[in-house]
């Protein structure tokens, strides 16, 4: 969006066909300018966020200084590169998206794998997940058709599309948890820009989805 990089996740864990948990975070603080956003099997996304954190903070203690950008790139398709075996045996394959403010270029990125480690810059966009085709699609055709391209939008904005986008494709795809306003359950909505990382709290999401999403359905 205007200001850097908006990443959202929804908050659904399942097994199958079977809904294992609503309140899952997809969406991973790694050091003060850089999140995953994960897509497939939560114990080893979770374990790769682990390790990535452990280690930037270890680099930064040691050396007095920030990993690069490039080098945090480097970490991420290291480890879903070593975990090859695991993915194309169908137990543990992660698909996640990189996103960080690049200190030393003075601008946010997002970065998309596969489950070898490959990695692909999206420029003004990046999805992952069962959901994602849907998203995929409506982010095209937003970014360029438009009224506004996504990388002019301001904060609000951003964050209304990304609560219409994550309701459309839990329409369609039943592992995609969208909004359970019932339950009080919202997407994990995170900006990264200069300042770093901030999460935008439930009471916000909620207000904003009552006025500018649920109004419209």
């Amino acid at each position: 969006y205007r200001d850097g990089v908006l990443v959202a996740g929804d908050r659904r864990a399942t097994a199958g066909n079977m809904v294992m948990y609503d309140r899952t975070d997809k969406v991973l603080e790694i050091d003060r300018h850089s999140v995953m956003a994960i897509a497939g099997v939560p114990a080893t996304a979770y374990e790769m966020a682990r390790i990535l954190e452990h280690s930037f903070k270890y680099y930064r203690r040691t050396q007095l200084q920030e990993l690069s950008f490039e080098g945090k790139l480097r970490a991420v398709s290291k480890l879903l590169k070593d975990n090859v075996a695991a993915a194309l045996s169908g137990t543990g394959a992660v698909v996640p998206i990189f996103a960080g403010y690049d200190v030393e270029q003075g601008t946010a990125k997002i970065y998309f794998y596969d489950i070898l480690g490959a990695e692909f810059e999206g420029v003004e966009y990046a999805v992952s997940g069962s959901g994602s085709p849907t998203i995929r699609g409506i982010l095209h055709y937003l970014n360029t058709w438009g009224e506004q391209s996504l990388s002019t939008m301001p904060e609000e904005l951003a964050v209304m599309h990304a609560l219409r986008l994550l309701t459309s494709a839990a329409e369609f795809d039943s592992a995609t948890g969208g909004v359970n306003r019932e339950a009080g359950l919202y997407p994990v909505v995170k900006f990264i820009t200069a300042d770093g990382v901030r999460t935008m709290p439930d009471p916000q999401l909620r207000s904003l989805f009552e006025a500018k999403v649920a109004r419209a359905t």
